[in-house]
């Protein structure tokens, strides 16, 4: 994976988002904390030789994050979603993945997602927020790809440090990321892993 990775702002379509101009390294989790009225927490962007192991293996690739982190964790992960609303046509989740044998905390993430890009039955689901997005998409045949646009080291907020069970701040590792379907990107991701 190159060194130097550019942040791309996500484009707005025009009326869309206008409450929230801030969209940088952290969107889409900013607008959903913004959303829930939380302050989001810090970020900086690092570069790959920054990240340090486990997290380097867990966010440096373009596969299934939901898979990768099954695979890593040894079972299936479960969603807890935190937050949903939806903007135009885009559906914002913040969700908490948790294994499933034991509900611990394994990724906080949240989603923007153009719900026009799926057809109905994986509209439907996307919308129960049950099911994590990439064994859905996965499931459900769509030929997707996650490309991580920056990496990031968070220092978080009270509210992230809660739902990942921490006593203290201590930095935590993520990821932005764009999803295409066919080539045409159809949501945004970032995903923040709890200390590994």
């Amino acid at each position: 994976m190159a060194e130097s990775i550019r942040l791309i702002r996500p484009r707005q379509a025009a009326g869309q988002l206008a409450a929230h101009p801030n969209n940088g390294m952290l969107y889409p989790l900013d607008v959903a904390y913004a959303q829930a009225g939380v302050a989001a927490p810090d970020a900086k962007l690092v570069s790959v030789d920054e990240i340090p192991p486990p997290y380097r293996s867990l966010l440096v690739h373009e596969h299934d994050m939901t898979l990768t982190l099954e695979q890593h964790f040894g079972g299936r992960v479960a969603l807890r979603a935190l937050s949903t609303f939806t903007e135009g046509r885009s559906y914002f989740r913040r969700v908490l993945l948790v294994q499933g044998y034991s509900g611990r905390p394994v990724e906080m993430g949240a989603i923007r997602v153009d719900l026009d890009a799926f057809a109905l039955p994986i509209r439907t689901q996307i919308l129960r927020s049950e099911v994590p997005l990439g064994r859905l998409l996965r499931d459900g045949g769509v030929d997707y790809r996650s490309r991580p646009k920056v990496f990031l080291a968070v220092t978080p907020n009270p509210e992230m440090m809660g739902v990942f069970w921490m006593r203290e701040a201590r930095p935590l590792y993520g990821r932005q990321t764009e999803v295409t379907v066919h080539g045409r990107k159809i949501g945004d991701i970032i995903e923040i892993l709890p200390l590994v």
